[in-house]
């Protein structure tokens, strides 16, 4: 029964490192996560992306920040004061796509480059 147990869990990591919808959310090459707060901070976690379609993971982590993504085709954000985690998933084309807490837009801003 040991074995059985044991070779059912080999066949079960197996199974889902071979299958990449499987893997967790923020673990994909086309994956990006953005983050704002919980200071007056906000980031994504790529600078620069081929074009393509991705899986964008938003962490608010304020209630007084948003995360408002423009560009190409994109108009995306989350809205004030709520706090938590946003999935979208978004085609990016070619061009520049900016990123900003709108109530801190001069402070709290980025660029995410498209090729």
């Amino acid at each position: 029964m040991r074995r059985f147990t044991f070779i059912t869990g080999l066949v079960a990591i197996a199974a889902a490192l071979a299958l990449p919808s499987l893997a967790p959310a923020g673990t994909g090459s086309s994956t990006l996560v953005g983050t704002d707060g919980p200071g007056f901070t906000i980031t994504m976690s790529k600078k620069t992306v081929k074009a393509g379609t991705y899986t964008i993971v938003i962490h608010d982590k304020s209630n007084i920040h948003n995360f408002h993504l423009t560009g190409p085709g994109v108009n995306k954000l989350t809205s004030t004061p709520w706090v938590g985690t946003k999935t979208w998933t978004v085609k990016l084309n070619k061009g520049t796509y900016r990123f900003v807490c709108d109530p801190h837009a001069t402070s709290m801003k980025g660029v995410l480059r498209v090729t």
